[in-house]
């Protein structure tokens, strides 16, 4: 069978900010609303299996439809804030086919469904809640679904629901919970859903429902932002006996109150009972999610354990079990309490095996814990996927394409590499350091050396970092890249780590020395209050394996060596030469003045110099691949090419001068976003939003021997019209078999298709090689695209020259990592 053309090797994301967008599927794949789309994760595999892409906005809440027989989930149903509730297929872990359900008015924000004959998959039911303040039933019967009912709630909102049954029974119930403090119950006679009963005991917005079946009996769990979660009891009562009040019993046991509601099913009137059976306190703030451990088939019979997670804004997940002697709910298991900068957990979920449980948290992040074999209440942190949670920007290889380096609107940079893991072929991506968290969206960024860069975000200021020590030795633990081919010369005086400093922006250098006196202060007696918030709370862990969330926040942050000031506006773009010794960056700009480019020496950090052509913004820059030119697209529909002086001393003539610019009467006719040369410096190319991709040159021959002598630069290939907006181009530094170039073109609405083009007379030389399909594209537009600088992928020492990497970024919130096969293009 021969190879793919392309396949996706990683996908970082981070999940949405929504309490809802996670489900755990009994075939273990968590479902994952990220941006746009939905992500199926395998926490085992520790990959991404597929990408769903179908909603046009945010993806809120995610829900795999359990089947009553205990066996794995086939369907999964999504809502999202473009107002569309959609039902999707998935067979073989794969995408089938959907069903998109229209008809709020308002963003959905949470979404059940059960399937209402056993064994069948045909009749199905639907709750979607929505910010309209309305909750429709759908109804599917065969292939035929309708909306069967719309709730309304006035002027309120319903902030989750769930579908279950009355005991011993198939009459549906509904639990909607409210930011009214209350629980409304509906119970479906004669199709239509109709209010039997309101629950009150909550003091604030209740967030979380959720039913379970045990022995007969219907429990029901709620969390609401007073930080308490009640377990509520629905079991069949008789006609005749009256309902129970507060007080002692006979035997002495307290009883509480019991509510009565009567339901007509199949012509005879039942009567069924709620009681309160136990409010749990144990959170410190408002309580985001409730979720039990799922049922299990034994013997034939299903099984429901009572276990039940909860997840709070105060940043711990809890596990309650009720006391197997006097039956009182009592707190397990406590994780989470993580540093940093999250704001706590939005949800919660199990494992189908229940040997790990999972929180989401309010940044996106995913915290992942595995039961201890040995010790059962001992739970420990595990590997999970982990990205930005906000549009990514930029991205970057390093020189020896070893690792990507990403930076986001969500105000980090991220570093992701490979990771083989000892005895296993398999290589998985993940996030290894997060060099810089900062307090402004970063824009872009540069490799200036195999561990250093440089990034500018929205300041003036552009800022420089450098990996330490304990970086460096994890980044070889995890990679398998031996720590001699890292460190030149034994290099000792590396820092071992940073941190931000208190009312601080930059990461400062820890060294040993202050490691040292950080634990002898820790060993000794506090003087003073200041003493016991020490600044130094990084702790240099030597890792194995790629670190986990909170190891993220905490303890991978690289020291800032320097700030590059002199521009007036924030920064949007930058460059370095190959030889890392120059470094080209713009800011944004509204006049001629400010959209100088400023040049850097990355030795002295001082400035070279300052070119000036562009009235806009330069969107893109790129060194040719032998340093002697400089190419910069701008907002003003104008490319400008500056050429590198030789042999003139310094002191007489400016390092760069003006080679090449645009020619009025050809060219972009829209702002011009991105750039980059082909690997031997002839031709550069240029991608516009008129969604045109040009090629220039030949650069080399149009060098002539006076120096100063402005070229003229035409095209010297088709216009390539991509059908939309073009915000990214990338070239390859290997060519294809037939020595052509290999481009791949990002656009605006998020695809991604890959060129080959070579020089023809006849002008029919542009080839289209591959598109990615719709699981392979991003859903908004393309930020960057950037391939590896050789052939291979990163972490296959294995590989012969048969397969090249592409990086891309986009406005989605996403990092892809592709492998192209270089033999199929």
């Amino acid at each position: 069978m021969a190879a793919p053309t392309v396949h996706l090797a990683h996908a970082a994301f981070s999940v949405n900010r929504c309490p809802h967008c996670v489900s755990w599927a009994r075939s273990g794949l968590l479902a994952c609303g990220t941006c746009h789309s939905i992500a199926l994760y395998d926490p085992q595999k520790k990959s991404v299996i597929t990408i769903l892409n179908g909603h046009t906005g945010r993806v809120n809440c995610v829900f795999w439809i359990q089947k009553y027989d205990c066996s794995e989930e086939t369907e999964l149903v999504s809502g999202g804030s473009d107002k569309q509730v959609i039902i999707w297929k998935i067979k073989e872990n794969q995408f089938a086919h959907s069903v998109v359900l229209e008809g709020h008015t308002e963003a959905v924000g949470v979404v059940h469904a059960v399937y209402t004959q056993n064994g069948s998959d045909d009749n199905l039911l639907v709750a979607s809640a929505a910010s309209d303040c309305t909750v429709r039933i759908w109804s599917r019967e065969k292939s035929t679904t309708e909306c069967l009912q719309t709730l309304c709630f006035g002027n309120g909102f319903v902030l989750d629901v769930c579908l279950s049954f009355l005991p011993v029974s198939r009459v549906p119930i509904l639990a909607c919970g409210a930011d009214d403090s209350r629980i409304h119950l509906y119970v479906q006679q004669n199709k239509q859903f109709q209010k039997v009963h309101v629950l009150h005991g909550h003091e604030d917005w209740v967030r979380g429902v959720e039913w379970a079946i045990s022995d007969g009996d219907l429990f029901l769990a709620s969390c609401a932002q007073d930080c308490l979660i009640r377990i509520w009891k629905i079991v069949t009562k008789s006609t005749t006996e009256p309902p129970r009040i507060i007080g002692d019993d006979e035997d002495g046991s307290i009883k509480l109150k019991e509510s009565m509601f009567a339901v007509i099913e199949e012509g005879v009137n039942s009567t069924y009972a709620v009681t309160l059976e136990s409010v749990l306190a144990g959170h410190e703030n408002a309580v985001y999610a409730v979720h039990w451990q799922p049922s299990f088939l034994k013997d034939g019979s299903i099984v429901q354990p009572m276990s039940l997670l909860s997840a709070s804004m105060d940043k711990t997940m809890i596990l309650w079990r009720p006391d197997a002697e006097c039956g009182v709910w009592l707190e397990q298991v406590r994780v989470g309490e993580v540093g940093g900068n999250t704001l706590g957990f939005f949800g919660c979920q199990f494992s189908p095996d229940n040997s790990m449980i999972l929180a989401h948290a309010f940044h996106g992040a995913l915290h992942m814990w595995k039961q201890n074999s040995a010790k059962q209440d001992e739970w420990m942190p595990v590997v999970v996927i982990s990205g930005h949670f906000n549009s990514v920007q930029g991205l970057r290889w390093d020189p020896d394409g070893n690792f990507v380096i990403t930076v986001g609107s969500d105000q980090t940079t991220r570093l992701f590499g490979p990771w083989k893991k000892k005895g296993q072929s398999q290589v998985t991506w993940h996030e290894i350091a997060r060099p810089q968290i900062h307090g402004y969206d970063m824009q872009c960024i540069a490799m200036i050396g195999r561990f250093q860069f440089v990034s500018g975000a929205d300041e003036k200021v552009l800022r420089v970092f450098a990996a330490p020590r304990i970086f460096i030795k994890n980044f070889s633990n995890i990679s398998g890249v031996p720590m001699e081919k890292l460190l030149f010369h034994g290099d000792t005086s590396l820092p071992e780590g940073a941190t931000v400093p208190a009312l601080g922006l930059s990461n400062k250098a820890i060294f040993q020395g202050e490691l040292s006196a950080q634990s002898v202060q820790v060993e000794e007696k506090f003087s003073s209050v200041s003493d016991q918030y020490s600044q130094l709370y990084f702790q240099p862990l030597v890792l194995t394996d790629p670190p986990t969330e909170d190891h993220l926040l905490q303890n991978t942050l690289w020291p800032e060596v320097q700030k590059l000031y002199g521009h007036g506006y924030e920064i949007f773009s930058v460059a370095c030469n190959q030889a890392r010794t120059v470094i080209a960056s713009a800011c944004k700009a509204s006049k001629r003045e400010h959209a100088s480019i400023i040049l850097w020496s990355s030795t002295s950090w001082k400035q070279i110099q300052s070119l000036l052509f562009h009235n806009l913004t330069v969107t893109q820059m790129a060194f040719s691949p032998d340093d002697k030119f400089l190419l910069a697209v701008s907002r003003d529909r104008n490319w400008s090419l500056w050429k590198k002086q030789v042999g003139i001393p310094a002191q007489s003539a400016p390092d760069f001068i003006l080679h090449a610019h645009t020619d009025k009467t050809t060219g972009h006719n829209r702002i011009i976003w991105s750039c980059d040369w082909t690997p031997d410096s002839r031709y550069f190319i240029t991608g516009s939003r008129d969604k045109k991709v040009i090629v220039w040159g030949d650069c080399q021959s149009s060098c002539t021997d006076e120096e100063n002598a402005s070229a003229s630069i035409k095209p010297c290939s088709s216009l390539l019209d991509t059908g939309d907006s073009v915000t990214a181009v990338s070239v390859s530094r290997v060519l294809a078999h037939d020595g052509s170039y290999i481009l791949a073109i990002g656009l605006e609405c998020g695809k991604i298709i890959l060129y080959k083009w070579k020089y023809n007379q006849a002008l029919n030389d542009w080839t289209k090689c591959f598109e990615m399909d719709q699981s392979y594209s991003h859903t908004l537009a393309v930020k960057q695209l950037s391939w590896r600088s050789c052939t291979g992928r990163a972490g296959h020492e294995e590989d012969q020259g048969e397969w090249l990497q592409l990086a891309s970024c986009g406005a989605d919130h996403c990092l892809k990592i592709f492998d192209v096969n270089r033999n199929a293009l």
